[in-house]
């Protein structure tokens, strides 16, 4: 395998947590619906004296409520907007009906402040998957303020496994008195790095997390990073984690080299590994210093969670495979046939936050004019050239993308729905038009998409 950047090579990838019950969840033939409401809430980052910050939630938790079905199961939800902006909401890794999307100006509109609106869906893939807000201009601040949640969908015959452990990265900038600054959508922050909170959490709460299981349990780890703009690297010590899983697509079970995943805004990653067999052995899940940079800017490496080893022994299992992968994508895309275009990023050299980035030549949104139109089913192959300073990232809304071997000799054996593209370099990334509508292609990193990382195309 191998990317641009340095980050994977053909060997595989360089470089309180939530307990789940470990086995599979049934779903009841008729789901209730759960009502999903935006409003304010508080929670506790830093440690007494210090006051509560103030953040917006779903249903007062940061994450919201966990989203959890079998495969063939629906999700009945009620969502209502109990904010003063308007609220849409973004499935990121699900292949819905573009209705659905949350791309409020090209998939219907957002909710207005004090709205009601019912949401039906059958995911059809099993997976680890997320919803944020996604309005424009607002889904920046949104985000950032708490408005995301996780969702499961269970395999039909999910991997034997001893527990389930959600570990949810967010990051958050504070003032003195303990509260959210409110400088979202700062000119430095659109036009630099974008907005990386100098306090890390693991699901809202500090670092480390810390749990204890039998020596020689199997863990499969949910990892999601939900921070706005910052790029992970994230450190296994002390087992050797197997990745199964890459944006809610399975993936043939492969070893990160250096025990280390790179994690973009937005990115999901589903592992297994092997707590020690040893009694008293930790195994940390470590946040890098400085996330992928080469150097640790300053940061220290951190522990996100400690799994301790005490008690009596779990009896060996088979070697970590994989779940089944997905029938419903494509064992190869046929690229003689796909429509090409190449998207250059550069800076936009406007004192308008709005404008800081260009996508070939003009500051995108859902409001500008389409980059092409294909037919349903046609092959699409993209070439995203980064021509700032900085890191950026593109996901394709509604599709899962294979990214390509820049010498053209193929691709890599896995899904993704975003890729990072360090600066300077180019990603290619080969999709299957199959959904029908009109689709974003937008930063994960929720500043640059704000203001100017935006684009969008039809199928027809």
């Amino acid at each position: 395998m191998h990317v641009e950047g340095g980050l994977f090579t053909r060997r595989g990838i360089i470089a309180s947590a939530l307990l789940l019950p470990a086995a599979a969840r049934a779903q009841p033939a008729e789901s209730p619906t759960l009502t999903l409401e935006a409003r304010g809430g508080l929670l506790r980052l830093l440690p007494e004296p210090a006051a509560p910050t103030p953040v917006w939630a779903f249903n007062a938790a940061v994450p919201g409520p966990l989203l959890r079905v079998r495969k063939g199961g629906e999700l009945r939800l009620r969502l209502v907007n109990s904010l003063t902006q308007p609220l849409a909401l973004h499935w990121q890794g699900v292949a819905l009906p573009n209705a659905l999307d949350g791309a409020d100006g090209l998939a219907g509109p957002a909710l207005a402040p004090g709205g009601m609106r019912d949401i039906r869906f059958t995911p059809p893939d099993a997976g680890l998957f997320w919803y944020r807000a996604s309005a424009w201009p607002f889904a920046a601040e949104q985000k950032g303020r708490g408005l995301y949640g996780v969702l499961i969908v269970d395999e039909l015959e999910p991997p034997a496994i001893d527990h389930d452990v959600v570990l949810v990265l967010d990051d958050w900038r504070l003032d003195e008195k303990g509260a959210i600054t409110p400088d979202f959508l700062s000119p430095a922050d659109c036009a630099g790095e974008g907005r990386v909170g100098a306090l890390p959490s693991v699901n809202s709460k500090p670092l480390p997390e810390a749990m204890t299981f039998a020596p020689g349990a199997r863990v499969r780890l949910r990892l999601l990073n939900a921070c706005n703009a910052r790029m992970a690297g994230i450190i296994f010590e002390n087992t050797t984690p197997f990745v199964i899983g890459i944006d809610g697509q399975a993936c043939e079970a492969f070893t990160p080299i250096r025990n280390t995943i790179p994690i973009g805004p937005g990115a999901r990653f589903d592992l297994l590994f092997d707590i020690p067999v040893e009694a008293g052995q930790d195994t940390r899940v470590m946040l890098r210093g400085g996330g992928l940079r080469s150097d640790k800017g300053g940061e220290e490496d951190r522990a996100l969670l400690i799994l301790r080893a005490a008690g009596a022994a779990r009896p060996g299992r088979p070697a970590i495979a994989g779940a089944a992968l997905n029938p419903r994508l494509p064992a190869e895309i046929k690229l003689q046939n796909a429509k090409r275009l190449d998207l250059t990023i550069e800076a936009g050299g406007s004192k308008d936050p709005r404008q800081a980035w260009i996508i070939n030549g003009a500051a995108g949104s859902p409001q500008a004019k389409s980059l092409f139109s294909v037919a349903q089913g046609q092959p699409v192959s993209l070439g995203f050239l980064n021509r700032t300073s900085v890191a950026q990232t593109l996901h394709i809304h509604g599709h899962h993308m294979r990214v390509l071997h820049l010498l053209d000799d193929g691709w890599e054996p896995y899904w993704r729905d975003a890729v990072i593209i360090p600066p300077g370099r180019t990603a290619r990334v080969a999709f299957l038009a199959d959904n029908p509508g009109k689709w974003l292609i937008e930063s994960t990193i929720l500043e640059h998409a704000m203001s100017g990382v935006s684009a969008w195309f039809e199928v027809k």
